[in-house]
């Protein structure tokens, strides 16, 4: 892998589109490092159908993400087919590889350090998913969930919230937000077009969601 990887992280999971023509790392691949949660949210579920890929929602349209610091996540081959898209002006920047349509990270932006990438994007070779990153710490926003609510998923988490609040501060003190694999540093600007659903595009996709 390519000498950009902080020293001293000898977990390692490999990221890749379904294709295999993006590819990447992420270091510190463990539960002690990440924060994996259920998101039922409508917008998760639209960014889902905008890519033609429901199937990789769950039963009741939650998306399984881990929440990595930017500087673990490394994109070595295929930054080319790297698009992204926000479903409105001010929304989550979802970056996804044009190639196959994988989603491959969101970010709010470069000021928060932190990126959320779906599990099917990891290959964690002989060790499970959960054996990699831990079972789901929760589940948020269930109200929009399809085919009923799944149990825990509206309640106010708190140990969720302060786990993801804790790991972005401690990111953001150790200087985990750059190099980042979605922006640039210099200008902070996103460094792969992004396209901006129209408010029609973004409602007949949320149609289609809880």
């Amino acid at each position: 892998m390519p000498s950009l990887w902080p020293e001293g992280m000898a977990d390692r999971a490999r990221v890749r589109c379904r294709c295999s023509a993006v590819e990447g790392c992420l270091a510190d691949a463990s539960s002690r490092s990440v924060n994996r949660v259920i998101c039922y949210c409508a917008d998760c579920q639209a960014f889902a159908h905008y890519l033609g890929r429901a199937d990789l929602l769950d039963g009741h349209g939650g998306s399984d993400i881990v929440q990595v610091a930017p500087t673990s996540l490394v994109i070595s081959r295929g930054n080319e087919h790297i698009a992204g898209l926000r479903l409105t002006p001010d929304g989550l920047f979802r970056f996804y590889a044009r190639c196959c349509n994988t989603p491959l990270g969101n970010v709010l932006g470069p000021g928060l350090p932190f990126v959320g990438v779906i599990v099917q994007a990891f290959d964690t070779g002989e060790k499970s998913i959960d054996g990699t990153f831990g079972a789901p710490r929760g589940m948020i926003h269930g109200r929009y969930a399809v085919g009923g609510t799944p149990k825990g998923s509206t309640k106010f988490n708190l140990r969720l919230i302060a786990r993801a609040v804790f790991l972005i501060c401690s990111w953001r003190l150790t200087g985990r937000q750059w190099p980042h694999p979605f922006f640039d540093r210099r200008t902070r600007a996103p460094a792969r077009p992004i396209a901006i659903l129209t408010s029609a595009e973004r409602e007949a996709l949320r149609h289609r969601s809880g």
